[in-house]
């Protein structure tokens, strides 16, 4: 089943509402939607929005995680145990049941419950100014095993790091490190200036920073007159 048939098919059964139904709502054939919701059909985004606010689902949620976002993260049958564990921790007036679709029915409870799996992760550009953000599940409060609050996306603002395959417009996911990690690719601040590059130790008080663009180029700096943002611990790249 796909991502969004998998949320058309929730949805409309939390409507109590039938293929049938929901199908003459959105003008498509009851066998068409059937199709999508068990995955032999792709639906396109925009039309899976329409159909989605047809059912009574509101377009941003009360956490700000838009459908796309939803859509393009989460994978509910995967998902499904953690969203059961946060219904159980959200508020009775949230459990009441939701109003039918197109009285301007708030978003489904297990949307709620996703502000406890997912996260906005911002994505910072060499000034440290948030230009987008990323959404990514969240287990047991963490983030690649870091504090969920404290992870973010760095966008490379060059090709500085070529050689170790970063390139401009990259985005580097970035944990907690305040000190040098051997060999690590991290996020520095050095001579006013923040940029990702590879960390090793020249000895207890000097660490060496690699940088490879056209040449190789390596430079070495006090320890203190360093300092470490983070470690890239993933890195996401645009096609095409």
């Amino acid at each position: 089943m796909s991502r969004l048939g998998d949320l058309l098919q929730t949805e409309r059964l939390r409507h109590k509402m039938t293929a049938k139904q929901v199908a003459k709502k959105a003008g498509v054939s009851e066998k068409y939607l059937i199709e999508v919701e068990s995955g032999k059909r792709i639906i396109a985004d925009d039309q899976a929005r329409r159909i989605l606010k047809l059912i009574g689902l509101t377009e941003q949620t009360e956490s700000n995680f838009s459908l796309d976002d939803i859509a393009a993260t989460v994978d509910l049958s995967a998902a499904s145990p953690l969203i059961e564990q946060e219904v159980k921790k959200l508020p009775k007036e949230k459990l009441k049941p939701v109003a039918s679709a197109g009285d301007g029915a708030e978003s489904g409870i297990w949307l709620d419950a996703l502000a406890g799996v997912l996260k906005r992760v911002p994505v910072y550009n060499a000034v440290m100014k948030e230009v987008e953000h990323k959404v990514l599940p969240v287990l047991n409060g963490k983030i690649e095993n870091a504090a969920a609050e404290k992870v973010f996306y760095f966008l490379s603002p060059d090709d500085s790091m070529r050689g170790f395959r970063i390139y401009s417009g990259d985005l580097a996911l970035i944990v907690p490190a305040q000190s040098p990690i051997e060999d690590a690719i991290m996020l520095v601040e050095a001579n006013e200036r923040r940029a990702l590059r590879k960390v090793r130790k020249q000895d207890a008080t000097h660490v060496l920073l690699q940088s490879f663009g056209r040449e190789y180029n390596a430079e070495v700096l006090p320890i203190p007159d360093v300092k470490f943002l983070g470690r890239a611990v993933r890195l996401e790249i645009e096609l095409g």
